[in-house]
C-alpha cells in the first residue's frame, strides 16, 4: 500500500503525483501517460486501482525521471480534482512563496557557462 497518502478511503478517488527531477516541479499523472503540471488534467482513478496504477509508474521513474510518486485522495469538483488534505492542496496550488522569488518555469533555461 501507498505509505504516503494514508487517508485514502474505499470509495473514493485519487490521482497520482511526484515531482519531476529536473526542476523539481510537482507533477500529475494525465490519463494519456505524461506528467502534467496541473492538477486538473490529472487522470482519476478510483481508489481500489490506484495503488496497481501506482506499482506500474513506480516501476518507471528513474527513466521518466521523477521521485516520490504517491496516491493523492481528491474529490472531483467544476473545475477538477481537489486533494482532501491541506498539504496536498498546498502543493497542487504551487510555491508558497512570493512569484517574485520563484523561477519562471516558462522562460528558457541560460546557457551555461563556457
Amino acid at each position: 500500500m501507498d505509505r504516503r497518502n494514508s487517508r485514502r478511503d474505499a470509495e473514493g478517488n485519487s490521482v497520482i503525483t511526484a515531482n519531476r527531477l529536473l526542476d523539481g516541479r510537482i507533477v500529475w499523472l494525465a490519463a494519456n501517460g505524461q506528467w502534467k503540471t496541473l492538477i486538473q488534467d490529472a487522470k482519476l482513478y478510483p481508489n481500489g486501482t490506484v495503488e496497481e496504477a501506482l506499482k506500474a509508474r513506480t516501476a518507471h521513474a528513474q527513466e521518466d525521471g521523477l521521485v516520490g510518486i504517491y496516491g493523492v485522495q481528491v474529490t472531483q469538483t467544476a473545475s477538477g480534482p481537489l486533494p482532501v488534505t491541506s498539504r496536498e492542496r498546498i502543493r497542487a496550488a504551487g510555491p508558497t512563496v512570493h512569484p517574485d522569488f520563484t523561477p519562471d518555469w516558462h522562460a528558457p533555461h541560460p546557457a551555461p557557462h563556457a
